[in-house]
Order: structure tokens, then C-alpha cells, then sequence
């Protein structure tokens, strides 16, 4: 009997230790901002969106990123269909949390640029199952509107991952993401999110997010597929990435409002 109670104090105590020796929730989130992104990307970027019912449309952007000393600009340039050819999106991802981000969607349809408001940042981006706010960040956890908990070590695809919970820091932040809370598994190898999964604000299950496909690119982790499973609509997103190149300049002027209406 002290046998198996000296076993189970052993088995407590190891528990204990590797809980303390997991990187708290923070320190993962930070990490996933400290990774190598190169100086500036440019590649193809796929959705296709299915509804419930199994229709699928598909929509082919340009997207280019770069990098402004420590703020990120991402512009997204819509090819096809011809019914959205022609919109744009750019958003200026300030690394002040003091500063609010700058986004602006172009529809040619409309002929006019809309100012995207931070209160708008969890609105679904284009029909799409990715909030403005997701869109932005990719794989990468907030830095700044989470409370975060380390809960453990879980395997996805092969690879170990972190697995954080999340609670919005307030009721208003909350609202802004439409997200109660939330859980992440990050790659602890490459500081990349492989999974997400999100509740609404009613405390139920909204979403699924599966990254996958994530390789090395001219020296540079990449991601090139994106799952996301709406549960309350029923609807899903596919994001495929294609011709991503790290090594081409982009002129500083692809990441202005009068490029969003001028294109490529």
C-alpha cells in the first residue's frame, strides 16, 4: 500500500513539474509574432466556400505583404470571379496595442473605399468563414486582447503543439471578435497555430480552424492550406496559398489606398 501511494505522490509531482515547465499562454502568443515572416511576400491566395448545401464558389486573389520597420501591411487584390474582380483589401497592422489597425476595403461596384472600424474587426471577411481580425493575423495569437492559460502538450498532424485557452480581457473586446473564448494549438517547434476552435458569445461552438500543409519556402516556415469549419452556419472556407515568393521587391506604393482602387 505506501508503495502505490509513493507511486502516485511520484506521478502527481512529475505532473506538477511539467505543468510549471510548459511557457505560459502569453509567452506562447508572443512567439508566434517573433517567428521569421521575411521582409515582404507575394503569392497566390484560393478560397473556395461551400454552404450547406454543398455549393461551392471559388474566388483567385493576389495577396502581397511587407514589412514597414515593425508594422505589417497586407493588401489582398481580387482576380476572379469577374463579379468581384477588382475589390482590394488593405490592412496596416500597427505593433503599438495603443494604436488602433487600418484596414480598407475597395468595391469597384461602388466605386468607393470603406474605412474598416476596429469595432468591425470580427465581422466575416468577404463570405468567407475568417474575420477581418483572423484575416489579419493568420497563423498567429492575439498579443494583446486574450487572457491566456497553458493547459498542455497535444500531437496535431504529427507535430507537438501547445494548447492555450483563451478569454477575451473584457466584455467589449468580446463583442469586437464575437468570440466568449477560445483554445489554440501552436506548433512549438515553428510558433505556428496548426488549430483553433472558438465559441460565440452565447458560450456555443462557432468555429474550427486547421492549418496544414506547412513547409519550408526559401528558408521560411509557410503555411499552405487553411480549414475553416463553421458549425452554426454550416459553412466552410478552404484557403490555398500557391507561388509564394519571399525574394521578389514590392514597391512600397502596392500598400496605399489609391492602389486598392488602381490594382496591380
Amino acid at each position: 500500500m505506501k508503495t502505490i501511494f509513493k507511486m502516485m505522490a511520484l506521478l502527481m509531482a512529475v505532473g506538477t513539474m511539467n505543468a510549471q515547465d510548459l511557457p505560459d499562454g502569453q509567452t506562447i502568443a508572443e512567439k508566434t509574432y517573433e517567428r521569421n515572416e521575411g521582409n515582404s511576400v507575394k503569392r497566390t491566395l484560393i478560397m473556395e466556400l461551400t454552404d450547406k448545401r454543398g455549393k461551392t464558389r471559388v474566388r483567385e486573389t493576389t495577396a502581397l505583404r511587407k514589412y514597414f520597420g515593425e508594422e505589417r501591411r497586407l493588401i489582398i487584390f481580387y482576380n476572379t470571379p469577374t463579379s468581384v474582380k477588382g475589390t482590394a483589401f488593405l490592412t496596416y497592422d500597427y505593433p503599438s496595442a495603443e494604436v488602433d489597425d487600418d484596414q480598407w476595403l475597395y468595391l469597384p461596384a461602388l466605386r468607393k473605399t470603406r474605412r474598416i472600424s476596429a469595432s468591425n474587426r470580427g465581422d466575416y471577411f468577404l463570405g468567407t468563414d475568417l474575420t477581418y481580425e483572423d484575416i489579419k493575423l493568420e497563423t498567429k495569437i492575439s498579443r494583446d486582447d486574450y487572457n491566456y492559460k497553458t493547459i498542455g502538450k497535444e500531437t496535431i498532424d504529427g507535430h507537438e503543439c501547445y494548447v492555450i485557452e483563451a478569454t477575451p480581457k473584457d466584455d467589449d473586446i468580446a463583442k469586437e471578435l464575437g468570440y466568449s473564448k477560445a483554445k489554440f494549438w501552436v506548433d512549438a517547434k515553428v510558433w505556428m497555430m496548426r488549430k483553433s476552435e472558438s465559441w460565440d458569445i452565447a458560450g456555443n461552438p462557432l468555429k474550427t480552424v486547421n492549418v496544414s500543409d506547412i513547409r519550408e519556402i526559401q528558408g521560411i516556415w509557410t503555411l499552405h492550406r487553411i480549414d475553416v469549419q463553421n458549425h452554426k452556419t454550416k459553412h466552410k472556407t478552404v484557403f490555398r496559398f500557391e507561388d509564394i515568393d519571399y525574394s521578389t521587391a514590392l514597391s512600397d506604393d502596392y500598400f496605399t489606398e489609391e492602389a486598392l482602387v488602381d490594382g496591380l
